[in-house]
C-alpha cells in the first residue's frame, strides 16, 4: 500500500549523496552505491575516472542524437581496456593495481575487483523497486517525456519499449512499432529512465547470462567463471537453488520479526524508560554537582561550568545511543522501512536479480535478529560517578574533576607466592584514583593445569564447580587466604572500591598449593657448628658457608690437591610419620650446596666425623654406606640434590642403587629437553627449590617451587627419624622459605635477614 511505499524511502537512499539511488551497483561487500557516485569517490580517492554509460537524462541520450534503433543492453557498464589501472602503465610492471573504495556503511575499505566498478554488477531489483516507489509514491514528480516527438511540442511518454530501451507516447510507439514487423513483439511497459538488461549477463564474459551462484564468494557465476581454478573446491548452486534457499531464509526472518513485534515493543519500552531515568539521574547528579560547587568559593565557577558541560556530554551522548537504539528497533515494526522493502524485495522474480539484491537484506536481519536477541542498553542510565568529593583542600581545585573508580591493581609477582598459606600483594596503578579498600577473590581450578590433575581423584571436576570466594574490604595492598587444599591451582584476581564504585578487576594470576602441608623448623646447630665455617642468623633461617683460614691452610700443605670439606646443618625437626613439604632458596653464587633429607642417626654419626669429600663411606650421595654391601636394597640414608654455580644436578639414577625394584630407574621430568646422558644432567637452579617428603613411602621428591613442577624424585631410608639436612662444600648461603603466617599482611614480604656471625671461641 501507499503508507508501506512511503516507510521505503529511508532504504532507498545512496550512503553518499544521500539521495534515492540512480543506476546502483552491488559493492563486493553487499551494499549498493550510485554508479555516479561510487567513481566520483574512487576519482577523489586518486584512481583513473573510469569510463561510465552516459546517464540515461543526460545531454547524450536526448531523442535528437540517439536513434531509435536498439543497441545492445550494457550487462553493467562497458568495459575500458586501461581501466583499473592506471594510465600508461606498461604491462609487466607487476600486478594490476588493487582498487580499495571506502564503503561509508561498512566503515572499512572494500577492495574492488581488477576491473574496478567494472567487477560491479547493476543491481537492478533496486532499481525496480526505485521506479516502483517513484511511480506509487512521487507520480509526476518526474515527468518521463517522449523521445521521438519533435519539438517544441514533445509530449509525456506513455509507454517504455524494453527492447529499444527508449520511452515514447502512444503515437510515436506506434509508429516506431508497425504491425507485422519483428518490432511488434518487442515487451512495452512503464515509461522510465533507467531501462534494465532484459537479463543480468556477466561483466567478465560478454552476453554470458549468470547460472551459477558461488556461496563461498557470495557471487553470481556464469558458465565460464565456473570453470576458474578460484572456484575449486567451493560450494557453487544453481542459481534457481540459491534464489530458493535466500527467498525462503528472507521470508522466514521476516516473519520471526513480525512475530516478535512484542519483543520489539519491550525493548522500546525499555529505552524511553532508561531514557527518562537517564534524564531525572542526570537532573539530581546535577543538583549535587551544583550544591558541591555552592559550598566552595567563587574561584570554583569557571570548573562549574566545565563538569556542568561534562555531564551534559555524557547525557547527551548516552541519550544519543539510547535514542539510536530506539530508532534502530522502530526500523523493525511492521510498517517501516526495511519490512516494507523486503516486501517489496520478495516480489522479484527473476532469480539473478533477487539474488544480487537480497543479500545485503539477508545480512541486515542477521543482524536485526542477534540484536533482538541478544539486548543490551546502549548507554548506563546511572550518574553514580558525576559526584564530586568536595572534603579535599582548597589547593587541589585545578584539579578537580569527577571521581572515578580506581583502575586495575596490578598483582606483585615477585611477592605474591603459595606456602602455608597464599600470600597476594598488589599495587595500583600511578594514575589510578585511590581506593577506600579492595576486594580479593580467590575459587580453586578444578583441574590442575596440562590435563589430569596430580592424584588422578579430582581430574574430571570441572572448574565450574568452584566459584569464586571474597575477601571483602581488605585495607592495605596484601592479603593472606588461608585453610586451602594441598596440591590445587588457585586462581586470584583483585579489585579495588571508591565512592564511585568498584574499579575493573586486576589480571587473575595462578598459584599452585604445595603437595603436602608445610613443615615449618630452624635451622639447628644441635650437634654442634663448624663454628668458623658456618654462620647461622639469628633467626635460624638462613645460613652461609664461610669457607675459613683453616681451609687456606688445608690447601697449603697439600701439593696436589685440596681436599674440600662438607659441613652440614639439620633442620630442628625430625620426621617420624607423614607427608611434609619445606622450601629454601640457594644463592646462585654458591659453590656447592646440598638439599635434602636423612636418617637423624646416620647425619649425627656423619656430623661427628667429618669426613673429607674422598671417602666413600659418608658420601651422602653414594647411596648407602661401605658397610651395607649386604642389604642391597635397603633404601639409601641420605637424599640430596646438588645445586652450584647457578644450576642444579639432576642424576639419572635415583638413590636406589639397585634396580630390582621396579622403579630403581627413573627419568628426571625435563620435558625432553636438555642431553639426558647415562650421567644425568644441568637444570638452571630455580629461585626456589621445594622437598617433599613421604615418610611413610620412603619417597622425596624435589620441586621448583615456584611453578610446583617436579624436578628429581629419589628414595630414603625411613626405617627411624628422618631430618632436613643441608651440606655446604665451599662457600655459599641458603635461606629457608618464611611461612605466609608469619609475616604482617600489611607488610611487604620480609627482606633476606643479614647474617650475624657467630663468634667461636
Amino acid at each position: 500500500g501507499m503508507s508501506n511505499m512511503k516507510s521505503l524511502e529511508h532504504e532507498l537512499h545512496c550512503s553518499v549523496c544521500k539521495d534515492i539511488v540512480k543506476q546502483p551497483v552491488v559493492l563486493p561487500c553487499q551494499h549498493s552505491v550510485c554508479l555516479m557516485c561510487a567513481s566520483e569517490v574512487l576519482v577523489a580517492s586518486g584512481y583513473p575516472p573510469p569510463d561510465l554509460p552516459p546517464e540515461p537524462n543526460s545531454p547524450a541520450s536526448t531523442p535528437n542524437t540517439r536513434s531509435p534503433r536498439p543497441h545492445p543492453p550494457s550487462p553493467s557498464m562497458p568495459r575500458s581496456p586501461g581501466y583499473g589501472t592506471y594510465p600508461g602503465r606498461r604491462r609487466k610492471e607487476g600486478p594490476p593495481l588493487v582498487m580499495m573504495y571506502p564503503c561509508i556503511p561498512c566503515g572499512r575499505d572494500v577492495e574492488l575487483g581488477e576491473k574496478g566498478l567494472a567487477d560491479c554488477l547493476r543491481n537492478l531489483t533496486l532499481e525496480r523497486i526505485v521506479e516502483r516507489y517513484r511511480h506509487t509514491v512521487s507520480l509526476g514528480s518526474v515527468a518521463v517525456m517522449c523521445q521521438f516527438c519533435k519539438p517544441p511540442q514533445a509530449l509525456e511518454a506513455t509507454k517504455g519499449c524494453a527492447d529499444c530501451r527508449t520511452n515514447f507516447c502512444n503515437e510515436c510507439f506506434k509508429l516506431y512499432h508497425p504491425w507485422g514487423t519483428p518490432r511488434a513483439q518487442h515487451e512495452h511497459i512503464q515509461p522510465t529512465l533507467n531501462f534494465r538488461p532484459k537479463v543480468l549477463t556477466c561483466p567478465e564474459h560478454d552476453q554470458e547470462k549468470l547460472h551459477f551462484y558461488c556461496r563461498t564468494c557470495q557471487r553470481l557465476l556464469c558458465p565460464l567463471c565456473k570453470l576458474r581454478r578460484v572456484h575449486t573446491g567451493h560450494k557453487i548452486l544453481p542459481v534457481s537453488h540459491a534464489y530458493q534457499a535466500l527467498k525462503e531464509k528472507i521470508t522466514k526472518e521476516m516473519n520471526y520479526i513480525l512475530a516478535n513485534q512484542d519483543t520489539v515493543l519491550g525493548q522500546i519500552t525499555q529505552l524511553e524508560s532508561s531514557i527518562t531515568q537517564t534524564e531525572v539521574n542526570s537532573v539530581s547528579a546535577r543538583e549535587q554537582l551544583a550544591q558541591s560547587i555552592r559550598d566552595l568559593t567563587a574561584a570554583l565557577a569557571e570548573r562549574h561550568a566545565t563538569h556542568t558541560q561534562a555531564l551534559e556530554m555524557a547525557r547527551k551522548k548516552r541519550g544519543e545511543a539510547l535514542a539510536a537504539q530506539v530508532a534502530e528497533r522502530r526500523g523493525l515494526m511492521e510498517h517501516t522501512g526495511l519490512m516494507a522493502f523486503t516486501q517489496e524485495l520478495l516480489k522479484e522474480t527473476d532469480q539473478p536479480c533477487f539474488v544480487q539484491a537480497a543479500r545485503q537484506t539477508h545480512n541486515r536481519f542477521n543482524k536485526a535478529i542477534e540484536n533482538l536477541q541478544h539486548f543490551t542498553l546502549a548507554a548506563e542510565p546511572s550518574f553514580r560517578h558525576f559526584q564530586l568529593d568536595v572534603s579535599k583542600e582548597l589547593k587541589l581545585l585545578t584539579d578537580l574533576n569527577f571521581i572515578q573508580a580506581p583502575l586495575a591493581p596490578v598483582i606483585d609477582t615477585q611477592h605474591t607466592l603459595a606456602y602455608d598459606q597464599l600470600f597476594l600483594c598488589w599495587r595500583l596503578p600511578q594514575d589510578s584514583a585511590s581506593a577506600w579498600h579492595f576486594s580479593v577473590e580467590y575459587r580453586r581450578r578444578g583441574v590442575v593445569p596440562g590435563g589430569a590433575s596430580r592424584g588422578g581423584v579430582r581430574g574430571g571436576l570441572s572448574a565450574a564447580r568452584w566459584g569464586w570466594q571474597r575477601l571483602d574490604e581488605v585495607s592495605g595492598t596484601s592479603a593472606v587466604i588461608d585453610r586451602l587444599e594441598m596440591d590445587s591451582v588457585y586462581v586470584l584476581r583483585v579489585r579495588g572500591c571508591n565512592k564511585a564504585g568498584y574499579g575493573e578487576y586486576s589480571e587473575e594470576v595462578y598459584l599452585h598449593t604445595p603437595p603436602a602441608p608445610v613443615l615449618n623448623f630452624y635451622l639447628d646447630s644441635r650437634w654442634g657448628l663448624h663454628a668458623d665455617r658456618l654462620v647461622v642468623s639469628k633467626e635460624q633461617r638462613c645460613a652461609r658457608s664461610v669457607p675459613g683460614l683453616s681451609l687456606l691452610q688445608a690447601a697449603d700443605h697439600a701439593l696436589t690437591s685440596c681436599h674440600l670439606t662438607s659441613d652440614l646443618l639439620v633442620g630442628d625437626v625430625a620426621i617420624t610419620q607423614g607427608r611434609h613439604y619445606w622450601a629454601c632458596s640457594v644463592e646462585p653464587g654458591s659453590y656447592l650446596v646440598k638439599v635434602g633429607v636423612g636418617l637423624e642417626s646416620k647425619l649425627q654419626e656423619w656430623f661427628h666425623l667429618p669426613q673429607d669429600m674422598a671417602s666413600p663411606r659418608y658420601d651422602p650421595d653414594s647411596g648407602h654406606d661401605s658397610g651395607a654391601e649386604d642389604a642391597l636394597d635397603s633404601a639409601p640414608p641420605f637424599c640430596f640434590l646438588t645445586m652450584g654455580m647457578g644450576k642444579i644436578y639432576l642424576p639419572q639414577h635415583n638413590y636406589h642403587h639397585h634396580s630390582s625394584h621396579g622403579n630403581g630407574i627413573r627419568d628426571p621430568i625435563t620435558n625432553g629437553t636438555g642431553p639426558s646422558s647415562s650421567a644425568g644432567l644441568t637444570y638452571p637452579l630455580p629461585p626456589r627449590l621445594g622437598v617433599c617428603l613421604d615418610f611413610e613411602k620412603g619417597r622425596v621428591t624435589f620441586y621448583d617451587a615456584h611453578s610446583l613442577r617436579p624436578l628429581w624424585e629419589g628414595h630414603v631410608d625411613c626405617s627411624g627419624p628422618v631430618c632436613p639436612a643441608f651440606c655446604f662444600i665451599g662457600g655459599g648461603a641458603l635461606q629457608l622459605q618464611e611461612l605466609v603466617a608469619n609475616r604482617n599482611a600489611d607488610q611487604t614480604p620480609v627482606r633476606r635477614v643479614t647474617i650475624q656471625t657467630r663468634v667461636s671461641n
